[in-house]
């Protein structure tokens, strides 16, 4: 491969080959049609060879911006199901990409290893695209920032989503920009010293644009369901193929440095996972890769130090925390909101709040021991693209928390060890609400609005079917305007107060905590109150961190010592001393190393 130009060969999909002249193979696997044809636009018709596994394959003599589709019926032309371009939407035609145009400038960019990682997850439409998001990355490096996370960028249909109906995921969807534009965010982040991670999206297809089940029913799984209907059958080899290579293309040909991956609580074949992260551990050697999970399941199993991937999303500490500061109770809240400082303790010092035990609104056993794990095997927020965006209104927590209280949670999310990740327009308390918003056909729009305002019927607030007819239409375009967070917000003092904050508790992070992660464990965290907690680690070099952290409107009795790293509210640390942690008050101490203590070197 030439230097500085990097490409990924896949087995589903176009594949420019080498050569002088230009000459494309086209593959995709249809065990259901009778004959499939590759279609051109201004060439004749191109019938494909068939295989016994129902692989389908012909080459053209055509290049770079070659628009086709496969005909897998007489009457059903469809798009490559791998396509890396579209020359529009989901039913259009898909685009002959060539991989290796681009050329980077950071070619020799190996990554930052994981205990470095503070995310940042953003939605490249609301940040005006690919561009935007690229304009925005010196500014998020100056914060402390040192990965930016997308939400899912594949082809979906219409022009705003959220990215989880997606159809195509190998496409970077047209509406944000181009190939070669996501290729030089990534090449820019790069350059700033930043890690960019995508969001991927393995469990299922969004509702419109998905025709693999009209050639290829293998694919799916009947006789297993899930919330999109039936699931995705990662027993198939073709199947397992297309996904690899995906999360492969992105690594490889993107130079993306870590995925996250959705929901893979519905993937039935749990084992798939880890062939997939043994894969890419096995494939990519030569730079930092992370893999990072959202499981229901809380599978320990998968996590580092013994799994393959780096961490997972910790729901509980955010399903915790939330009830704390807000008080609210319904939905899978009920599980966490009563007795919540217990429950913090445990996810401060064991990561997973369930590991095995019932959970009440799942009506099942959930989770797996995780006492055992590292802080870092677990990503921890305050709000993320889910938890702001499934609520009616969008509210984020300024609009719902003390701002003292949601002060002190947020100097506990970026001073403990698990790895910290804000939401974009967190940084500074963003106004704007963070919407569900769709641009879904004249037949889907109103089955997602009423199927929506539906969802909210079971909340007490919403018992009265007006108050549901006031929920944002998702398909409606000022749902998706009302979304997009106003930097020039961060110039307000109210505004600025918060960005500080953050700005000075990441650089505290970074100056006092990270160097000292590596081999990092819990020491013991308690409840000290109805909404306080204390928490000790002991950190690599031996030094030991303690946060104290009361996110009730009521003082806790308190006692620790130590040096002075951050306090929340003025003379909080030395009330700490006394015996007592002030309401809506958060202290951070370091202690250092005492003589004979382990560091990571002994351990």
């Amino acid at each position: 491969m030439t230097p500085g130009r990097f490409s990924r060969d896949t087995r589903w999909g176009a594949t420019l080959l080498p050569g002088e002249a230009p000459r494309t193979r086209f593959r995709i696997w249809a065990p259901d049609s009778a004959g499939c044809g590759l279609e051109v636009e201004g060439r004749p018709a191109v019938p494909m060879r068939r295989s016994d596994d129902g692989w389908f394959e012909a080459e053209a003599p055509v290049g770079a911006g070659t628009r086709y589709r496969f005909r897998v019926s007489p009457d059903l032309a469809v798009p490559d199901p791998a396509s890396r371009l579209q020359a529009g939407d989901v039913h259009d035609p898909s685009v002959v990409v060539d991989s290796r145009a681009f050329e980077w400038r950071n070619a020799g960019w190996r990554g930052r290893p994981w205990h470095e990682t503070v995310l940042y997850e953003v939605h490249a439409g609301a940040m005006g695209g690919f561009k935007g998001v690229q304009a925005a990355l010196p500014r998020l490096r100056d914060l402390g920032i040192t990965a930016v996370e997308l939400m899912p960028i594949a082809d979906f249909p219409g022009r705003r989503n959220w990215g989880y109906d997606g159809v195509l995921p190998y496409a970077p969807d047209t509406a944000y920009g181009t190939p070669d534009e996501l290729k030089s965010l990534v090449d820019a982040a790069h350059g700033l010293g930043l890690t960019m991670f995508l969001d991927v999206v393995y469990n299922h297809f969004g509702p419109d644009g998905a025709y693999l089940h009209a050639y290829a029913k293998k694919f799916f799984d009947e006789g297993v369901h899930t919330p999109w209907g039936a699931a995705i059958d990662f027993r198939q080899a073709a199947v397992r193929d297309y996904f690899e290579d995906n999360a492969l293309y992105w690594l490889e040909e993107y130079r993306f440095d870590g995925l996250r991956f959705d929901a893979v609580h519905a993937i039935a074949e749990r084992d798939w996972l880890d062939t997939l992260a043994a894969r890419i551990r096995r494939e990519i050697t030569d730079r930092h890769v992370h893999l990072v999970l959202e499981n229901e399941r809380n599978g320990a199993r998968h996590l580092r130090p013994d799994g393959q991937f780096d961490a997972q999303w910790n729901d509980d500490g955010h399903n915790v925390l939330h009830p704390l500061l807000t008080g609210e109770r319904e939905g899978y809240y009920e599980d966490f909101c009563d007795d919540g400082a217990r429950k913090l303790a445990t996810v401060l010092e064991q990561g997973f709040l369930f590991q095995g035990q019932v959970s009440p609104h799942l009506d099942a056993p959930r989770g797996e021991p995780s006492g055992h794990l590292p802080p870092t095997a677990f990503v921890l927020f305050l709000q993320n693209h889910d938890q702001v965006g499934n609520r009616a209104f969008g509210e984020r927590l300024g609009q719902l928390a003390d701002p003292a209280a949601l002060r002190a949670a947020s100097t506990l999310l970026l001073l403990a060890p698990q790895v910290p990740m804000l939401f974009m327009g967190e940084e500074w308390g963003a106004t704007s609400p963070f919407l569900f918003f769709t641009d879904h056909n004249a037949e889907l729009a109103p089955l997602v609005r009423d199927g929506r305002r539906r969802e909210f019927a079971k909340f007490d607030a919403f018992q009265d079917p007006e108050k549901r007819e006031r929920i944002p239409d998702p398909n409606a375009e000022g749902t998706f305007r009302a979304s997009v967070p106003d930097p020039a917000e961060a110039k307000r003092p109210s505004h600025a107060a918060v960005l500080d904050l953050h700005r000075r508790l990441l650089a505290l992070r970074r100056e006092r905590i990270v160097p000292r992660l590596p081999g990092a464990a819990s020491l013991g965290a308690q409840a000290i109150g109805e909404g306080a907690v204390l928490a000790r680690w002991r950190l690599g070099d031996g030094s030991r961190l303690t946060i104290a952290c009361n996110m009730a409107a009521a003082p806790a009795a308190a006692d620790a010592t130590g040096d002075l790293l951050f306090e929340s509210v003025a003379g909080a640390a030395t009330a700490l001393a006394s015996g007592t942690l002030p309401a809506h008050a958060c202290v951070a101490l370091m202690e250092p190393p005492t003589a004979g203590a382990p560091t990571e070197k002994d351990a």
